[in-house]
């Protein structure tokens, strides 16, 4: 695991197509959670709002979003063609980002921290 002092410097590490992406992530998160911190958990990007909010990460295959258990559970339908596990989610690199389900995970991320159940 590499130790990274701010997500711009996680992101800058990958190929341009990638750092856009993941910039658009970025993006999503900070519009659904102004009040959100960043910082780097784990080795990779994590939003702080009452607790971890969500992280973000790329690897070789895929981008991944950690935003625990709930939020999954409760979208599990609309999740349904991505792979997911207990916290995780796994969106292909060679297909688009569907942006407007970040958006719906990070809010039920949010909502999930504001009433302490993080």
């Amino acid at each position: 695991m590499q130790n990274y002092k701010d997500i711009d410097e996680y992101i800058a590490n990958f190929p341009a197509d990638v750092q856009k992406n993941l910039q658009k992530i970025r993006k999503t998160i900070q519009k659904v959670a102004p009040d959100a911190t960043e910082k780097i958990s784990y080795g990779i990007p994590t939003f702080v709002h009452h607790g971890n909010l969500v992280h973000f990460a790329a690897y070789d295959t895929h981008y991944a979003l950690y935003p625990g258990v709930a939020p999954i559970k409760e979208l599990s339908e609309e999740l349904a063609s991505y792979e997911t596990s207990k916290g995780t989610i796994r969106f292909p690199l060679d297909k688009p980002l569907p942006f407007n389900l970040i958006k719906k995970i990070t809010l039920l991320a949010v909502k999930r921290n504001l009433k302490g159940k993080n």
